[in-house]
């Protein structure tokens, strides 16, 4: 992947740039992609990604990717195995920097152990209820627990014991000491450890306490010696925490000045999707798609299998920028990113999505040639390809109009004008191929048309001497019906109607697009039969699509449309 564009200038990098100007960290730059692997990664992480992973190539750094698996009731092995496929396919390596927070477990406890030992931790014994009421409020300074001012001795006997096994789940957790009455609630004694027996995908049934994650994630950043940790900005409370726990480990003697800095960015928003793990859980739970990978998910395998491209993401973000304010960012902007990318990479196809077929009764039954269309309009160096041409073509449906309305210029059958005289059939060329004029169409006993009926002009071919000698308004595409092939082709749209799904409703699913995914059977160009998984397509007219990586088939690939060629929503919406 190309990562030839200049990096714009924001305030994260203006304060590394001022950092490595006075030798902080011996100008240093080391970031980390910290996933918690219970679920599947989204566009909001994608701009992590491209920030740290940027961050670290442009500065000549490192970046770690680094599982925050602290939380062993809702982590799994399918997780981390996803996870570590996106960042690839979003192109960026970690190298030797894969790293799992349940790998320094045992540094952790020994973290607990020193902060227990210094006073600076205790052990206690209320009820998760009772612990919300001495906490206090937001207005309100909270209160010592009675638990608070038991002894060194006692601290360290009763969590090695909790380490052993020897108390029940919820009877003990381990908290720092820090000051019950702080106006920031994050500093009122948070624990740090409970005791929780979980089988954990890393380190099995070692442990029955785990570390909580923002006692665990300041302790790794430092382990990994990182030099800028960087952040969404709901984790801005917690900053203070961070630093207090660091700099009490590293009077410790555990780790060293310069100590890592947590810096805070505004997260993604982006409108029509939801990015809150919850939700998105409940709709795959709920079966409103398909799974994780369902392509009208703003997961990152959806988005891949949706047809969207990495350096679409890259554009993406460096468009949108990094800043410390909240905003939205409408869905377009991403759309329009994406198809940037396939108009410059994408071949093009024919692909005729509602076939109707048109007869050319002046072409002889059993002849077919070629035509010849170019892979690329821009990029004349890839080539052309042939087109067969017959008799019989599919068409779309929408090109033909038995009664037209004004403007129409596509295919229309003779008709009498307003002034009673006989006016002939419409004009139109088959694109790449001759000029036709519509002479009529059959009907079945319904009145559905079935079969438009046209004539050739056989000196208007595209390509010969004077083919240009006839003018006309309209222009279509088609595919030989004789050579064509049926093939499934699912067109997606957005997953929700709304900008902001459940904002009035209050609840998100009151949104859903009833047409986020229509399943048809269209008339493809031959060459298309021979696409493999995630080979990318402009059909012509139709925009651009995707042959499916997982339902595709060797000889009979199933397309999903990945972006139209305009935005379509910009006329509804207004």
């Amino acid at each position: 992947m190309s990562h030839d564009t200049a990096p714009a200038a924001n305030f994260i990098r203006n304060l590394i740039d001022e950092q490595n100007a006075a030798g902080k960290w011996g100008g240093r730059v080391e970031t980390r992609f910290p996933p918690e692997p219970n679920g599947y990664l989204h566009l909001g992480h994608a701009k992590s990604i491209f920030l740290n992973f940027g961050l670290a190539r442009d500065y000549g750094g490192v970046c770690h990717l680094r599982f925050d698996d602290t939380n062993p009731e809702k982590e799994s092995q399918e997780y981390v195995d996803a996870i570590l496929e996106s960042v690839k396919w979003l192109g960026f390596d970690w190298g030797s920097h894969l790293y799992f927070a349940s790998n320094y477990f045992d540094t952790m406890y020994a973290c607990a152990e020193h902060l227990i030992q210094a006073g600076h931790a205790y052990v206690d014994s209320l009820s998760a209820d009772e612990m919300r009421t001495y906490r206090g409020s937001l207005t309100e300074p909270g209160k010592d627990s009675p638990y608070r001012s038991r002894s060194v001795e006692e601290n360290l006997d009763l969590f090695r014991k909790m380490r052993a096994g020897e108390f029940p789940d919820g009877a003990h957790v381990l908290r720092a000491k820090i000051d019950m009455a702080s106006p920031n609630i994050n500093l009122r004694d948070p624990a740090i450890y409970r005791i929780k027996r979980a089988h954990h995908h890393n380190t099995g049934d070692t442990w029955c306490i785990y570390p909580m994650y923002t006692y665990a994630h300041p302790i790794e950043d430092a382990i990994e010696h990182i030099t800028h940790s960087i952040c969404t900005l709901e984790f801005e409370d917690q900053r203070p925490f961070y630093d207090w726990l660091l700099d009490k480990l590293a009077d410790g003697g555990f780790f060293t000045r310069p100590l890592p800095q947590q810096i805070e960015f505004a997260r993604l928003n982006l409108t029509y999707v939801v990015l809150s793990k919850r939700k998105l859980i409940q709709l795959v739970d709920e079966k409103h798609v398909s799974g994780w990978d369902d392509p009208r998910l703003p997961t990152l395998v959806g988005a891949r299998r949706r047809g969207y491209m990495a350096e679409g993401f890259k554009r993406f973000t460096d468009r949108i920028g990094v800043s410390k304010s909240d905003g939205w960012i409408d869905y377009s902007v991403f759309e329009e990113c994406q198809r940037d990318v396939l108009n410059d990479s994408a071949h093009r196809r024919i692909a005729v999505l509602d076939p109707v077929k048109l007869i050319i009764d002046n072409y002889p039954e059993a002849q077919s040639e070629d035509c010849f269309a170019p892979n690329h309009p821009q990029q004349p160096d890839l080539g052309k390809r042939a087109v067969p041409f017959s008799r019989e073509l599919w068409i779309e449906r929408e090109d033909f109009m038995e009664i037209p309305s004004k403007g129409y210029f596509r295919l229309f059958p003779p008709r009498i004008d307003a002034a009673g005289i006989m006016q002939p059939g419409n004009t139109v060329r088959l694109r790449y191929g001759y000029v036709v004029q519509c002479t009529g169409c059959d009907k079945d006993a319904n009145g559905a048309i079935t079969a438009v009926h046209c004539d050739y002009l056989p000196d208007t071919k595209s390509g010969t001497p004077g083919a240009d000698s006839v003018k006309v308004k309209g222009n279509i595409h088609w595919v030989s019906a004789t050579h064509a092939y049926e093939a499934e082709v699912r067109l997606y749209d957005r997953l929700f109607t709304t900008a902001q799904p459940g904002g009035e409703s209050g609840d998100f699913l009151n949104d859903l697009n009833a047409d986020s995914v229509r399943v048809i059977h269209a008339q493809l160009e031959l060459a298309l039969k021979d696409a493999t998984a995630e080979d990318r397509f402009q059909f012509e007219r139709h925009g651009y699509f995707v042959a499916d990586r997982v339902d595709s088939k060797p000889s009979a690939p199933v397309f999903n449309r990945t972006v139209t060629l305009k935005d379509s929503w910009a006329k509804a919406e207004k």
